[in-house]
């Protein structure tokens, strides 16, 4: 308990009530997850390279045979992490603007009472854990033999080691990447659990939610700008430099790598939603001369 006594401490001006806490969130405690992470935070490198040889292996062996049809299987996973990220964002939006609107921009950057708050400490902790059940997003697109992108495995390995990284430190920093991946996870999921139900979305409807992922990579970037800014100067920010630097790297490769996709998938002349439209219409072709 020692070692993680001063990240325990609350800013007074931090210490306000949620009007509801779930009995989960009432009886939470920060220190045992927090001293677990410390301890193991290592573990999300083992996961990635065992999710790594697990995908591509996995890949080679699907190459000799057909695709299983999981669509159903697979509305069911992207409604549960619609609703997960749901109830994070609305249980974490409070103090975000608490702290915003009271306490400024470099504060909610740099002081991390969020952590230790009962509410947001254990949706900081369990969106930590959760970025390994994401994982499973990778299996699904494996077992289907849909096209896997090196953005898709790569962010879902550096999001997951540097959760668990940050998590660990409880990085200030981290109430902005949890508020703004809660926000947009609870939109891009709900999109494709109805878009596996077989409903079909206008371009603009995609494009803004890739829109909505580059501007989280420049939020991160800004955040980051101001965390080096504030403890280059010798004041106190409440994150290391060796997350400091993690983070810079994961978001600006971030908005190369979604600048790229938005690109080829929406702007290039015969690009990936093109190509989707039309195999969904030679489906559906396909589907009534059958009938007829």
């Amino acid at each position: 308990m020692e070692r993680i006594a001063h990240l325990l401490t609350i800013p007074k001006n931090e210490l306000y009530n949620y009007t509801v806490k779930l009995p989960l969130e009432d009886s939470f405690s920060p220190a045992p997850t927090t001293i677990w992470l410390q301890d193991n935070w290592q573990l999300s490198i083992a996961l990635s390279v065992l999710y790594a040889i697990t995908i591509f292996a996995g890949q080679k062996v699907m190459s000799k045979r057909s695709s299983f049809e999981l669509e159903g299987l697979l509305t069911y996973w992207n409604a549960a992490l619609a609703i997960f990220s749901i109830l994070g964002s609305l249980r974490t939006t409070p103090e975000f603007f608490h702290v915003l609107i009271h306490h400024g921009f470099r504060y909610s950057v740099c002081t991390a009472g969020y952590a230790q708050i009962s509410v947001t400490g254990l949706w900081m902790k369990l969106f930590a854990f959760s970025k390994a059940l994401e994982l499973i997003d990778t299996v699904f697109i494996v077992l289907r033999k849909r096209p896997l992108m090196f953005l898709h495995w790569y962010h879902h390995i550096t999001v997951l080691i540097y959760s668990w990284h940050a998590c660990k430190d409880h990085t200030a920093g981290g109430r902005w990447f949890i508020w703004m991946n809660f926000n947009v996870h609870a939109i891009m999921y709900s999109y494709y659990a109805l878009r596996s139900c077989g409903w079909r979305f206008p371009k603009w409807i995609p494009m803004s939610i890739t829109c909505m992922q580059l501007a989280q990579m420049v939020l991160g970037c800004i955040v980051n700008f101001e965390v080096y800014r504030t403890k280059s100067s010798g004041q106190f920010c409440q994150q290391t430099y060796e997350n400091l630097f993690f983070s810079f790297a994961m978001y600006f490769s971030y908005f190369v790598l979604f600048v790229h996709f938005f690109y080829e998938a929406y702007l290039k002349k015969g690009n990936r939603f093109q190509q989707h439209q039309k195999k969904l219409k030679e489906q559906g072709d396909e589907g009534e001369k059958k009938v007829q």
